[in-house]
Protein backbone atom coordinates (compact mmCIF):
# COMPACT_ATOMS: atom_id res chain seq x y z
CA UNK A 1 0.00 0.00 0.00
CA UNK A 2 1.26 3.19 -1.21
CA UNK A 3 1.89 6.02 1.41
CA UNK A 4 -0.08 9.43 0.32
CA UNK A 5 -0.84 13.15 1.59
CA UNK A 6 -4.40 13.64 2.23
CA UNK A 7 -6.52 16.47 3.08
CA UNK A 8 -9.16 15.93 5.16
CA UNK A 9 -11.70 18.32 6.92
CA UNK A 10 -13.02 17.48 10.29
CA UNK A 11 -15.45 19.54 12.56
CA UNK A 12 -14.64 19.59 15.67
CA UNK A 13 -16.06 21.56 19.43
CA UNK A 14 -13.03 22.34 22.50
CA UNK A 15 -13.20 24.28 25.00
CA UNK A 16 -10.77 27.20 25.38
CA UNK A 17 -9.58 29.18 28.01
CA UNK A 18 -9.74 32.94 26.88
CA UNK A 19 -7.46 35.02 28.76
CA UNK A 20 -10.35 37.12 30.04
CA UNK A 21 -11.90 33.68 31.44
CA UNK A 22 -8.55 32.98 32.97
CA UNK A 23 -8.55 36.44 34.35
CA UNK A 24 -12.03 35.74 36.17
CA UNK A 25 -11.18 32.70 37.59
CA UNK A 26 -7.87 34.07 39.29
CA UNK A 27 -9.94 36.83 40.36
CA UNK A 28 -12.35 34.39 42.16
CA UNK A 29 -9.59 32.54 43.97
CA UNK A 30 -7.39 36.01 45.13
CA UNK A 31 -7.36 37.24 48.99
CA UNK A 32 -8.78 40.32 49.78
CA UNK A 33 -4.99 41.57 50.03
CA UNK A 34 -4.61 39.65 46.70
CA UNK A 35 -7.53 40.88 45.12
CA UNK A 36 -5.99 44.67 46.28
CA UNK A 37 -2.79 44.27 44.89
CA UNK A 38 -4.36 42.54 41.23
CA UNK A 39 -6.23 46.10 41.24
CA UNK A 40 -3.15 47.85 41.84
CA UNK A 41 -1.64 46.44 39.23
CA UNK A 42 -4.20 46.66 36.52
CA UNK A 43 -4.51 50.60 37.33
CA UNK A 44 -0.76 51.03 36.60
CA UNK A 45 -0.90 48.90 33.15
CA UNK A 46 -4.01 49.90 31.58
CA UNK A 47 -4.83 53.83 31.31
CA UNK A 48 -8.63 53.33 30.73
CA UNK A 49 -8.98 52.28 33.90
CA UNK A 50 -9.03 55.21 37.29
CA UNK A 51 -9.97 54.86 40.75
CA UNK A 52 -13.07 56.93 41.50
CA UNK A 53 -12.54 59.95 44.05
CA UNK A 54 -16.64 59.47 44.68
CA UNK A 55 -18.31 57.04 46.83
CA UNK A 56 -20.49 55.91 43.82
CA UNK A 57 -19.89 53.14 41.14
CA UNK A 58 -20.20 52.96 37.81
CA UNK A 59 -22.41 49.80 37.07
CA UNK A 60 -22.08 48.11 33.85
CA UNK A 61 -24.68 48.59 31.59
CA UNK A 62 -25.19 48.24 27.63
CA UNK A 63 -23.84 51.61 26.39
CA UNK A 64 -20.53 50.08 28.11
CA UNK A 65 -20.41 46.50 26.88
CA UNK A 66 -21.43 48.40 23.06
CA UNK A 67 -17.75 49.68 23.41
CA UNK A 68 -16.19 46.97 23.33
CA UNK A 69 -17.40 46.50 19.11
CA UNK A 70 -14.70 48.62 17.80
CA UNK A 71 -11.62 47.38 16.33
CA UNK A 72 -9.81 45.66 19.03
CA UNK A 73 -13.16 43.33 19.41
CA UNK A 74 -13.51 43.04 14.78
CA UNK A 75 -11.53 40.16 14.10
CA UNK A 76 -13.20 38.31 16.85
CA UNK A 77 -16.86 39.21 16.14
CA UNK A 78 -16.26 38.36 12.45
CA UNK A 79 -14.80 35.21 13.49
CA UNK A 80 -17.94 34.18 15.51
CA UNK A 81 -20.65 36.20 13.47
CA UNK A 82 -19.26 36.94 10.09
CA UNK A 83 -20.50 40.69 10.30
CA UNK A 84 -17.33 42.77 11.58
CA UNK A 85 -18.18 46.02 9.06
CA UNK A 86 -21.54 45.57 10.62
CA UNK A 87 -20.21 46.13 14.08
CA UNK A 88 -17.70 48.30 12.87
CA UNK A 89 -20.52 50.73 11.21
CA UNK A 90 -22.78 50.55 14.56
CA UNK A 91 -19.97 51.60 16.92
CA UNK A 92 -19.36 54.68 14.54
CA UNK A 93 -23.03 55.65 14.83
CA UNK A 94 -23.22 55.54 18.53
CA UNK A 95 -24.40 58.78 20.16
CA UNK A 96 -21.49 59.52 22.37
CA UNK A 97 -22.65 62.45 23.59
CA UNK A 98 -25.22 61.03 24.90
CA UNK A 99 -23.00 58.44 26.81
CA UNK A 100 -20.59 60.61 27.70
CA UNK A 101 -22.87 63.56 29.16
CA UNK A 102 -22.57 62.79 32.94
CA UNK A 103 -18.97 61.20 33.36
CA UNK A 104 -16.73 63.81 32.45
CA UNK A 105 -14.25 64.23 34.74
CA UNK A 106 -15.32 66.33 38.02
CA UNK A 107 -13.63 69.98 38.88
CA UNK A 108 -10.92 69.67 41.50
CA UNK A 109 -12.10 71.48 44.77
CA UNK A 110 -10.20 73.84 46.32
CA UNK A 111 -9.65 73.53 50.23
CA UNK A 112 -7.85 74.80 52.66
CA UNK A 113 -4.63 73.22 54.16
CA UNK A 114 -4.62 71.42 57.09
CA UNK A 115 -1.16 71.49 59.43
CA UNK A 116 -0.78 68.99 61.19
CA UNK A 117 1.94 68.17 63.94
CA UNK A 118 4.02 65.38 62.61
CA UNK A 119 4.84 61.72 64.80
CA UNK A 120 7.70 61.77 66.84
CA UNK A 121 10.46 60.80 64.72
CA UNK A 122 11.49 58.23 67.28
CA UNK A 123 8.30 56.63 66.18
CA UNK A 124 8.58 55.70 63.07
CA UNK A 125 12.26 54.76 63.16
CA UNK A 126 11.22 51.61 66.03
CA UNK A 127 12.77 48.68 65.84
CA UNK A 128 11.90 45.36 67.67
CA UNK A 129 14.42 43.96 70.17
CA UNK A 130 15.78 40.66 69.04
CA UNK A 131 17.89 37.80 70.89
CA UNK A 132 21.09 39.36 69.16
CA UNK A 133 20.81 42.59 70.00
CA UNK A 134 19.63 42.14 73.68
CA UNK A 135 22.65 39.91 73.87
CA UNK A 136 25.00 42.22 72.07
CA UNK A 137 23.88 45.12 74.10
CA UNK A 138 25.07 42.98 77.75
CA UNK A 139 28.52 42.12 76.02
CA UNK A 140 29.22 45.71 75.62
CA UNK A 141 28.40 46.44 79.04
CA UNK A 142 30.76 42.82 80.33
CA UNK A 143 33.87 45.64 79.26
CA UNK A 144 35.46 42.94 77.88
CA UNK A 145 38.66 43.41 75.71
CA UNK A 146 38.88 44.45 72.13
CA UNK A 147 39.59 40.43 72.08
CA UNK A 148 36.79 38.99 73.72
CA UNK A 149 34.47 41.19 72.11
CA UNK A 150 35.69 39.72 68.76
CA UNK A 151 35.17 36.37 70.15
CA UNK A 152 31.53 37.22 71.59
CA UNK A 153 30.40 38.93 68.17
CA UNK A 154 30.97 35.45 66.60
CA UNK A 155 29.09 33.05 69.60
CA UNK A 156 26.29 35.49 69.77
CA UNK A 157 25.91 35.38 65.85
CA UNK A 158 26.05 31.62 65.81
CA UNK A 159 22.79 31.26 67.82
CA UNK A 160 19.75 29.95 66.74
CA UNK A 161 16.72 30.87 67.00
CA UNK A 162 16.12 28.88 70.38
CA UNK A 163 19.13 30.50 71.89
CA UNK A 164 21.36 27.81 71.13
CA UNK A 165 24.83 27.74 69.99
CA UNK A 166 25.24 25.81 67.02
CA UNK A 167 29.08 26.26 65.93
CA UNK A 168 31.69 24.09 68.25
CA UNK A 169 34.49 25.61 70.53
CA UNK A 170 36.91 24.52 67.83
CA UNK A 171 35.51 26.20 65.54
CA UNK A 172 35.27 29.41 66.58
CA UNK A 173 38.82 29.43 67.93
CA UNK A 174 40.01 28.89 64.49
CA UNK A 175 37.76 31.48 63.37
CA UNK A 176 39.09 34.12 65.65
CA UNK A 177 42.75 32.29 66.24
CA UNK A 178 42.83 31.97 69.81
CA UNK A 179 42.93 29.06 72.45
CA UNK A 180 39.70 27.39 73.23
CA UNK A 181 40.28 28.14 77.21
CA UNK A 182 39.56 31.66 75.96
CA UNK A 183 36.39 30.58 74.36
CA UNK A 184 34.93 28.93 76.97
CA UNK A 185 36.13 31.99 78.94
CA UNK A 186 34.29 33.91 76.83
CA UNK A 187 31.18 31.65 76.41
CA UNK A 188 30.86 31.32 80.42
CA UNK A 189 30.16 35.26 80.58
CA UNK A 190 27.64 35.09 77.78
CA UNK A 191 25.75 32.36 79.50
CA UNK A 192 25.73 34.10 82.69
CA UNK A 193 23.70 37.12 80.22
CA UNK A 194 20.02 37.36 80.05
CA UNK A 195 17.42 35.06 79.45
CA UNK A 196 19.31 32.97 81.60
CA UNK A 197 20.13 29.61 79.45
CA UNK A 198 20.97 31.19 76.14
CA UNK A 199 24.24 30.02 74.51
CA UNK A 200 24.34 26.33 75.52
CA UNK A 201 24.96 23.58 73.78
CA UNK A 202 22.73 21.12 74.26
CA UNK A 203 19.35 21.00 76.39
CA UNK A 204 20.97 19.30 79.25
CA UNK A 205 23.78 22.90 79.94
CA UNK A 206 20.44 24.65 79.19
CA UNK A 207 18.56 23.26 82.26
CA UNK A 208 21.68 23.34 84.24
CA UNK A 209 22.32 27.16 83.81
CA UNK A 210 18.68 27.88 84.39
CA UNK A 211 18.84 25.75 88.10
CA UNK A 212 22.19 28.03 88.94
CA UNK A 213 20.29 31.01 88.08
CA UNK A 214 18.20 30.34 89.99
CA UNK A 215 19.73 29.82 93.18
CA UNK A 216 18.88 26.35 93.75
CA UNK A 217 20.92 23.92 95.60
CA UNK A 218 19.26 20.80 95.19
CA UNK A 219 21.32 17.85 93.98
CA UNK A 220 18.26 15.77 93.17
CA UNK A 221 17.47 18.15 90.31
CA UNK A 222 20.67 18.39 89.38
CA UNK A 223 21.11 14.26 89.14
CA UNK A 224 17.80 14.54 87.19
CA UNK A 225 18.96 16.74 84.60
CA UNK A 226 22.05 15.04 84.01
CA UNK A 227 21.04 11.47 84.11
CA UNK A 228 17.95 11.16 83.39
CA UNK A 229 16.21 13.32 80.74
CA UNK A 230 15.04 10.33 78.44
CA UNK A 231 13.36 8.87 81.61
CA UNK A 232 12.08 12.33 82.82
CA UNK A 233 10.57 12.45 79.15
CA UNK A 234 9.22 9.29 79.10
CA UNK A 235 7.42 9.83 82.68
CA UNK A 236 9.34 6.86 83.84
CA UNK A 237 9.45 8.03 87.59
CA UNK A 238 9.76 4.63 88.77
CA UNK A 239 13.36 4.01 86.68
CA UNK A 240 15.10 7.69 88.55
CA UNK A 241 13.50 6.61 92.22
CA UNK A 242 15.03 3.30 91.43
CA UNK A 243 18.23 4.65 90.48
CA UNK A 244 18.80 7.19 92.19
CA UNK A 245 17.69 5.00 95.76
CA UNK A 246 15.30 8.20 96.48
CA UNK A 247 11.35 7.83 97.46
CA UNK A 248 9.15 8.29 94.42
CA UNK A 249 7.79 11.78 95.95
CA UNK A 250 10.78 13.68 95.86
CA UNK A 251 11.03 12.42 91.98
CA UNK A 252 7.75 13.98 91.78
CA UNK A 253 8.90 16.92 93.17
CA UNK A 254 11.98 17.47 91.58
CA UNK A 255 10.39 16.97 88.30
CA UNK A 256 7.81 19.76 88.92
CA UNK A 257 10.77 22.20 88.71
CA UNK A 258 12.23 21.08 86.20
CA UNK A 259 8.87 21.63 84.30
CA UNK A 260 8.97 24.93 84.95
CA UNK A 261 12.49 25.73 83.49
CA UNK A 262 12.56 27.00 79.85
CA UNK A 263 13.95 24.59 77.23
CA UNK A 264 13.87 27.34 74.34
CA UNK A 265 15.37 30.84 76.33
CA UNK A 266 15.44 32.56 72.97
CA UNK A 267 11.99 32.18 71.76
CA UNK A 268 10.42 34.90 73.64
CA UNK A 269 12.57 37.31 71.60
CA UNK A 270 11.73 35.67 68.38
CA UNK A 271 7.55 35.81 68.60
CA UNK A 272 6.53 36.45 65.36
CA UNK A 273 4.54 39.39 65.02
CA UNK A 274 0.72 38.46 65.22
CA UNK A 275 -0.93 38.22 61.63
CA UNK A 276 -4.25 40.15 62.03
CA UNK A 277 -7.15 39.16 60.05
CA UNK A 278 -9.16 41.21 57.58
CA UNK A 279 -12.37 39.56 56.94
CA UNK A 280 -13.45 39.34 53.88
CA UNK A 281 -17.30 39.12 54.59
CA UNK A 282 -19.37 39.98 58.08
CA UNK A 283 -22.22 37.86 59.21
CA UNK A 284 -24.10 39.67 62.06
CA UNK A 285 -27.91 38.67 63.37
CA UNK A 286 -30.59 41.51 63.39
CA UNK A 287 -33.59 39.92 64.65
CA UNK A 288 -34.17 36.02 63.76
CA UNK A 289 -32.40 36.62 60.53
CA UNK A 290 -28.40 36.92 59.68
CA UNK A 291 -27.22 40.01 57.46
CA UNK A 292 -24.93 39.37 55.41
CA UNK A 293 -22.14 42.27 54.32
CA UNK A 294 -19.18 42.39 52.28
CA UNK A 295 -16.44 43.83 53.49
CA UNK A 296 -15.03 46.79 50.72
CA UNK A 297 -13.00 48.73 52.97
CA UNK A 298 -10.20 50.05 51.11
CA UNK A 299 -11.18 48.81 48.00
CA UNK A 300 -10.81 51.20 44.42
CA UNK A 301 -13.75 51.83 43.12
CA UNK A 302 -12.89 51.54 39.44
CA UNK A 303 -14.50 53.79 36.18
CA UNK A 304 -13.24 54.08 32.85
CA UNK A 305 -11.05 57.36 32.23
CA UNK A 306 -13.11 59.73 30.80
CA UNK A 307 -10.37 61.69 29.35
CA UNK A 308 -10.16 58.58 26.50
CA UNK A 309 -13.74 58.42 26.80
CA UNK A 310 -13.80 62.04 25.27
CA UNK A 311 -11.66 61.50 22.84
CA UNK A 312 -14.08 58.74 20.96
CA UNK A 313 -16.67 61.28 20.86
CA UNK A 314 -15.52 61.97 16.75
CA UNK A 315 -13.73 58.24 16.23
CA UNK A 316 -13.47 59.02 12.55
CA UNK A 317 -10.78 61.98 13.84
CA UNK A 318 -8.52 59.16 15.77
CA UNK A 319 -6.23 57.37 13.54
CA UNK A 320 -6.71 53.75 13.61
CA UNK A 321 -3.94 52.75 15.58
CA UNK A 322 -4.71 55.05 18.29
CA UNK A 323 -8.87 54.41 18.26
CA UNK A 324 -7.49 50.33 17.74
CA UNK A 325 -5.46 51.01 21.28
CA UNK A 326 -8.09 52.26 23.58
CA UNK A 327 -11.03 50.19 22.02
CA UNK A 328 -8.67 47.08 23.10
CA UNK A 329 -8.03 48.70 26.87
CA UNK A 330 -11.31 49.45 27.20
CA UNK A 331 -12.30 46.27 26.88
CA UNK A 332 -9.84 45.24 28.99
CA UNK A 333 -10.88 47.32 31.64
CA UNK A 334 -14.86 46.81 31.62
CA UNK A 335 -14.13 42.70 31.44
CA UNK A 336 -12.14 44.28 34.58
CA UNK A 337 -14.89 46.11 36.50
CA UNK A 338 -17.25 43.15 35.94
CA UNK A 339 -15.05 40.32 36.77
CA UNK A 340 -15.03 42.16 40.51
CA UNK A 341 -18.59 42.47 40.76
CA UNK A 342 -19.25 39.02 39.28
CA UNK A 343 -16.46 37.98 41.93
CA UNK A 344 -18.34 40.03 45.10
CA UNK A 345 -21.62 39.00 44.12
CA UNK A 346 -20.45 34.87 43.93
CA UNK A 347 -18.73 35.11 47.31
CA UNK A 348 -22.16 36.59 48.23
CA UNK A 349 -23.92 33.70 47.48
CA UNK A 350 -21.61 31.06 48.71
CA UNK A 351 -21.96 32.81 51.92
CA UNK A 352 -25.35 32.93 52.01
CA UNK A 353 -25.89 29.24 50.90
CA UNK A 354 -23.06 28.55 53.92
CA UNK A 355 -25.54 30.25 56.72
CA UNK A 356 -28.48 28.44 55.49
CA UNK A 357 -26.46 25.37 56.00
CA UNK A 358 -25.19 26.17 59.17
CA UNK A 359 -27.47 28.24 61.02
CA UNK A 360 -27.39 26.04 64.18
CA UNK A 361 -23.79 26.31 64.45
CA UNK A 362 -24.19 30.44 64.54
CA UNK A 363 -26.80 29.86 66.92
CA UNK A 364 -25.16 27.37 69.15
CA UNK A 365 -21.52 27.27 68.77
CA UNK A 366 -19.10 24.36 67.47
CA UNK A 367 -20.96 21.48 69.02
CA UNK A 368 -23.80 21.52 65.97
CA UNK A 369 -21.43 22.23 63.14
CA UNK A 370 -23.23 20.16 60.53
CA UNK A 371 -21.05 17.89 57.87
CA UNK A 372 -20.81 20.01 54.76
CA UNK A 373 -18.77 19.67 51.33
CA UNK A 374 -18.39 21.63 48.37
CA UNK A 375 -21.40 19.58 46.33
CA UNK A 376 -24.05 20.20 48.65
CA UNK A 377 -23.16 24.36 48.29
CA UNK A 378 -22.50 23.95 44.69
CA UNK A 379 -25.95 22.54 43.92
CA UNK A 380 -27.65 25.25 46.48
CA UNK A 381 -26.27 28.05 44.36
CA UNK A 382 -26.27 26.36 41.13
CA UNK A 383 -22.81 26.40 40.10
CA UNK A 384 -20.04 24.21 39.91
CA UNK A 385 -17.81 22.21 43.03
CA UNK A 386 -14.20 23.98 41.40
CA UNK A 387 -16.17 27.60 41.29
CA UNK A 388 -16.88 26.92 45.21
CA UNK A 389 -13.45 25.62 46.28
CA UNK A 390 -11.84 28.45 44.79
CA UNK A 391 -14.45 31.11 45.89
CA UNK A 392 -13.73 29.76 49.49
CA UNK A 393 -9.80 29.61 49.46
CA UNK A 394 -7.85 32.28 51.61
CA UNK A 395 -11.80 34.07 52.71
CA UNK A 396 -12.20 34.75 56.20
CA UNK A 397 -15.81 35.47 57.86
CA UNK A 398 -16.70 37.38 60.91
CA UNK A 399 -19.49 35.47 62.83
CA UNK A 400 -20.94 35.64 66.39
CA UNK A 401 -19.10 32.58 66.55
CA UNK A 402 -15.74 34.31 65.70
CA UNK A 403 -13.24 34.74 62.61
CA UNK A 404 -13.22 31.26 60.96
CA UNK A 405 -11.96 30.38 57.02
CA UNK A 406 -14.53 29.34 54.71
CA UNK A 407 -13.03 25.92 54.24
CA UNK A 408 -13.28 25.20 57.82
CA UNK A 409 -17.17 25.13 57.42
CA UNK A 410 -16.36 22.00 54.85
CA UNK A 411 -15.98 19.00 57.10
CA UNK A 412 -16.60 15.27 56.60
CA UNK A 413 -18.91 13.16 58.68
CA UNK A 414 -18.86 10.85 61.69
CA UNK A 415 -21.92 8.15 61.88
CA UNK A 416 -23.81 8.16 64.64
CA UNK A 417 -25.73 5.65 66.33
CA UNK A 418 -28.95 6.95 65.65
CA UNK A 419 -28.10 7.11 61.96
CA UNK A 420 -27.20 10.65 61.76
CA UNK A 421 -23.33 12.35 61.10
CA UNK A 422 -21.52 14.73 63.34
CA UNK A 423 -18.94 17.11 62.02
CA UNK A 424 -15.58 15.71 62.78
CA UNK A 425 -14.64 19.56 64.16
CA UNK A 426 -17.43 18.88 66.95
CA UNK A 427 -15.81 15.51 67.38
CA UNK A 428 -12.14 17.06 68.19
CA UNK A 429 -14.43 19.98 70.24
CA UNK A 430 -15.90 16.95 72.53
CA UNK A 431 -11.99 15.02 72.50
CA UNK A 432 -10.63 18.22 73.56
CA UNK A 433 -13.06 18.93 76.55
CA UNK A 434 -12.79 15.35 77.60
CA UNK A 435 -8.66 15.43 77.43
CA UNK A 436 -8.68 19.35 79.44
CA UNK A 437 -11.01 17.56 82.26
CA UNK A 438 -9.39 14.50 82.82
CA UNK A 439 -7.85 13.89 85.83
CA UNK A 440 -3.64 14.73 85.17
CA UNK A 441 -3.22 11.97 87.49
CA UNK A 442 -4.82 9.36 85.63
CA UNK A 443 -5.50 10.69 81.93
CA UNK A 444 -7.71 8.94 79.73
CA UNK A 445 -6.35 6.70 77.27
CA UNK A 446 -7.20 6.78 73.30
CA UNK A 447 -9.81 3.89 73.87
CA UNK A 448 -11.38 5.48 76.93
CA UNK A 449 -12.19 8.41 74.99
CA UNK A 450 -13.42 6.47 71.99
CA UNK A 451 -15.75 4.44 74.60
CA UNK A 452 -16.90 8.00 76.07
CA UNK A 453 -17.62 9.43 72.82
CA UNK A 454 -19.73 6.28 71.78
CA UNK A 455 -21.85 6.81 75.27
CA UNK A 456 -22.49 10.30 73.42
CA UNK A 457 -24.11 8.44 70.27
CA UNK A 458 -20.77 9.25 68.35
CA UNK A 459 -19.45 5.80 66.45
CA UNK A 460 -15.62 6.25 66.74
CA UNK A 461 -12.23 4.06 66.04
CA UNK A 462 -9.31 4.50 68.88
CA UNK A 463 -7.23 4.80 66.10
CA UNK A 464 -9.17 8.22 64.77
CA UNK A 465 -9.05 9.38 68.26
CA UNK A 466 -5.17 9.36 68.34
CA UNK A 467 -5.58 10.97 65.03
CA UNK A 468 -7.65 13.78 65.93
CA UNK A 469 -5.50 14.19 69.46
CA UNK A 470 -2.22 14.64 66.89
CA UNK A 471 -4.33 17.29 65.15
CA UNK A 472 -4.95 19.13 68.01
CA UNK A 473 -1.67 19.10 68.69
CA UNK A 474 -2.16 16.55 72.37
CA UNK A 475 0.22 14.08 73.83
CA UNK A 476 -0.45 10.39 74.37
CA UNK A 477 -2.16 9.52 77.97
CA UNK A 478 1.53 8.30 78.80
CA UNK A 479 2.62 11.39 78.34
CA UNK A 480 -0.01 13.80 80.33
CA UNK A 481 0.04 12.14 83.17
CA UNK A 482 1.38 14.80 85.48
CA UNK A 483 2.97 13.61 89.23
CA UNK A 484 2.30 14.86 92.72
CA UNK A 485 -1.32 15.53 92.42
CA UNK A 486 -3.51 14.13 95.21
CA UNK A 487 -7.49 13.20 94.68
CA UNK A 488 -8.08 16.06 97.65
CA UNK A 489 -5.52 18.51 95.41
CA UNK A 490 -6.75 17.36 92.58
CA UNK A 491 -10.88 18.21 93.53
CA UNK A 492 -9.97 21.72 94.88
CA UNK A 493 -7.92 22.19 91.48
CA UNK A 494 -11.33 21.51 89.44
CA UNK A 495 -13.77 23.21 91.81
CA UNK A 496 -11.30 26.29 91.05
Amino acid sequence: MALEIRQNLKLTQTLIMTQKLQQAIKLLQLSRLELLGEIHQVLETNPILEESQTEETEDLSPEQESLTLGPSAESQESEETGTGDEAKSAAEEWDWDAFLQDRLMPSPTSGEYEERESPPFENLNAQKTTLKSHLTWQLRMAELAEEGEAIGTLIIGNLDRDGYLRATIEEIAQETNVASERVEEVLAVIQSFDPPGVAARDLKECLLIQVKASGLQDPLVTAVIQNHLPNLGNKNYQAIARDLKVPLEKVFDASEIIFKLDPKPGREFDAEDADYINPDVHVQKVGNDYVISLNEDGLPKLRVNTFYLEALRSPEALPENVKSYIQKHLDNALWFIRSIHQRQKTLYKVTESIIRFQREFLDQGLSQLKPLTLRQVAEDVQMHESTISRVTTNKYIHTPQGVFDLKYFFNSGINQILGDQIASESVKEKIRQLVQSENPENPLSDQEIADMLRRDNVIIARRTVAKYRGMLGMLSSSKRKRPGYRRKDFSETSAT
